[in-house]
């Protein structure tokens, strides 16, 4: 009896209190300072993912949590351990990816230790919320702090721990056990529905061709909003990070839907959202990207903006009504309140035969293709990456680095649905691909995991393909290498002629040969046919990755990247 009245340490408090708010899983680097954290948080039943870089673990956290909808914890060494999760951190912060970074931090008072550094300033200034253990007595309470700031903010969090106070006796188990219970008992899991629904009700009556868009915000609820779309003739259309989100076959109404909104958009997708006089985003910021800078949205266009977040309408640009609410609870009031006022029968607005049949023509993989598109010596990135779309199983999920190359893999791979298709590119940082294919791979256990990356991304990330070779994940690495930063020749080629290009463009190096160093399967493809090998390593149950090694050839400039540099 007297054993089970011992205080925990610090430690073991923040362990046993992210098990039993429900954290699951924990990706790291361990150090001397986060070594004890870590071994009570696996003790306490949590699954840790040793990464081989503390950029890769929070990147792989990053999408394990888009991808299952459960923040994810990550774990790190003090000082130097945390400043190499910046670029990874700052992408899931602009995301407003609920995780929550541990990070051992120097003892206070121990202002001379080789790792003190200010980690509340390096936490805001990538964009995550600081949050630290400030003494013995305050860890309970500050550990349920920073759990609330990562789930019911959504936010991206930092939680340094002072070695000393990790050390320190805190609290009892069952102090931590009663807390944590009160804490999950006033969490408040009802969602928001906003006042104002009449009213877009009316704006929907008014409008012969609605689109909706919907975004991150969004995507748990696409049936509701198909619903909504196939009552009153609404074409359906996703910002990139919701790619797949109507792509069921029992949404109602699946044949009006366009794919993404944006840069990735087909010529007749944008004509399509172009002429729409009204529309209606579901958690979407309606940004640069997913508007083209405002280009793909008419000057006429009545927008209306839905958001949990108060401060997300009119961000990004002008609307005409904005709605502080849940995404799926809102669509399915307006639904009702529609049925109220207009009956059960679904309207036709803008879905129309003649709508019907561009939108059918407007999938990437049906364009034509030409051989003049493309310059010098490789493969067609479009035609190789439409023969995998049918070579790779569809039950897949496709993770996208960034580059010159990205829009192969977004536009030409199909995904079954919105846990198909992971896109951290709100940093747009080159790099982040390969931990978030495997932090993806590890959410959808199911599905084959499928990467398209550039050489640079990979070359810069490549330590990770000893942890995908180690946890044994079949992930299906497309290297496109054009031994360029691709995006910068295209770019600079076209401003400035006749620049020099040698700080952009390097010797083709052998990334198969590379691949195998690491333990895993590698093909290299100059030409269509190597792309045979790819389907005897699907033969074979494989449990290991295979990195394609495709020498592509130049298509001239990634037109879907103009859209980023024009803010150069």
């Amino acid at each position: 009896m007297a054993g089970a009245q011992k205080s925990l340490t610090g430690a073991e408090v923040v362990a046993r209190a992210l098990s039993r708010l429900g954290a699951t899983y924990c990706f790291g680097v361990v150090g001397s300072g986060n070594f004890d954290v870590t071994n009570s948080l696996v003790a306490h039943g949590l699954e840790f993912i040793a990464a081989r870089h503390e950029g890769g673990a929070v990147t792989m956290a990053d999408a394990h949590s888009r991808m299952s909808g459960a923040p994810a914890l990550v774990s790190v060494h003090q000082g130097c351990g945390l400043t190499n999760t910046a670029t990874g951190l700052g992408e899931a912060a602009k995301s407003r990816t609920p995780l929550v970074v541990l990070t051992a931090e120097s003892s206070q008072g121990d202002v001379h230790s080789n790792f003190a550094i200010d980690q509340d300033a390096f936490a805001r200034s990538v964009g995550a919320s600081a949050h630290r253990l400030h003494r013995a007595e305050t860890v309970l309470t500050d550990v349920l702090r920073a759990w609330r700031a990562a789930v019911i903010d959504r936010r991206s969090v930092v939680l340094s721990m002072p070695l000393n106070v990790q050390s320190a006796p805190s609290v009892k188990a069952v102090e931590v056990d009663d807390a944590v219970d009160h804490l999950l008992s006033l969490i408040d899991s009802t969602p928001t529905v906003p006042a104002g629904l009449d009213a877009v009700v009316e704006d929907l009556a008014r409008a012969e061709r609605p689109v909706f868009i919907v975004g991150r915000g969004g995507r748990r609820a696409g049936e509701a909003i198909a619903e909504l779309g196939w009552r009153t003739g609404a074409l359906l259309a996703t910002s990139a990070v919701a790619k797949g989100l109507f792509n069921r076959a029992e949404n109602e109404g699946s044949e009006f839907n366009l794919g993404i909104s944006g840069g990735f958009s087909s010529p007749d997708t944008a004509e399509l959202i172009h002429g729409a006089d009204l529309v209606v985003s579901f958690g979407c910021a309606l940004n640069d990207w997913t508007t083209r800078r405002g280009r793909l949205l008419h000057g006429d266009a009545r927008i209306v903006q839905v958001d949990v977040d108060p401060d997300a309408p009119g961000r990004h640009r002008a609307i005409d009504r904005a709605l502080v609410g849940d995404a799926a609870a809102t669509a399915r009031s307006v639904s009702v309140a529609w049925q109220k006022r207009y009956g059960s029968e679904p309207r036709i607005g803008y879905r129309t035969d003649e709508v019907r049949a561009k939108v059918a023509g407007g999938d990437w993989r049906l364009q034509p293709t030409s051989p003049e598109d493309m310059q010098g010596p490789g493969v067609d990135p479009r035609i190789l990456t439409s023969r995998l779309d049918e070579i790779l199983p569809e039950d897949r999920i496709v993770s996208i680095d960034s580059g010159n190359f990205m829009g192969y893999p977004a536009q030409f791979l199909g995904v079954p649905d919105e846990n198909g298709f992971c896109f951290t590119q709100a940093f747009q940082s080159v790099g982040l691909g390969l931990g978030t294919a495997i932090g993806a791979a590890i959410a959808q256990p199911g599905r084959l995991p499928v990467l398209g990356t550039g050489d640079g991304g990979f070359h810069m990330a490549i330590a990770e393909l000893e942890t995908a070779v180690r946890l044994g994940i079949p992930l299906v690495c497309i290297v496109y290498n054009d031994a360029a930063y691709g995006a910068e020749v295209h770019h600079f080629e076209t401003e400035e002629p006749g620049a020099p290009m040698d700080t952009v463009t390097f010797e083709r190096t052998d990334i198969a040969s590379i691949a195998r160093g690491f333990g895993a399967a590698a093909v290299t493809v100059t030409d269509l046919a190597d792309v045979e090998t790819v389907e005897e390593w699907l033969t074979g149950s494989p449990e290991t990755p295979l990195v394609i090694d495709a020498h592509i050839a130049s298509d001239g400039g990634s037109w879907w990247l103009q859209e980023a540099f024009s803010h150069h």
